[in-house]
């Protein structure tokens, strides 16, 4: 496992308010949110970013987003609409070197973000 601050909350090393979490993937609120609802999703498999991502990884980035639905319905923002946010790359402001879905709502989302 990578040595960043979500490999550490993987592993239970740092505190996290964990809203979900099964064999796969690991659900937490983000400690600076941008919007009411922000949580990450991330899988426990070392996975540097989105680019490095292997056919083999398919099952888990599917369970990435199926994850990511589930905590908006159980949020109460399913009928209101979320955004989900992969970054890859500093441009696109990835700060951990680990694999996350961003699930944000709560609020208006503007177009085009960033």
């Amino acid at each position: 496992m990578g040595d960043n601050i979500f490999a550490k909350i993987i592993a239970k090393e740092i505190p996290a308010q964990i809203v979900f979490e099964d064999d796969r993937v690991m659900a937490f609120w983000d400690i600076a949110p941008k919007a009411p609802v922000h949580i990450l999703v991330v899988p426990k498999k070392d996975i540097p970013n989105i680019g490095a991502a292997q056919t083999s990884d398919e099952p888990v980035l599917g369970h990435l987003l199926t994850v990511a639905a589930q905590l908006a319905r159980q949020e109460g923002i399913d009928a209101t609409g979320y955004r989900l946010v992969i970054n890859k790359g500093p441009h696109a402001g990835e700060s951990v070197p680990h694999l996350h879905v961003h699930l944000l709502g709560g609020r208006e989302m503007g177009w085009p973000p960033g």
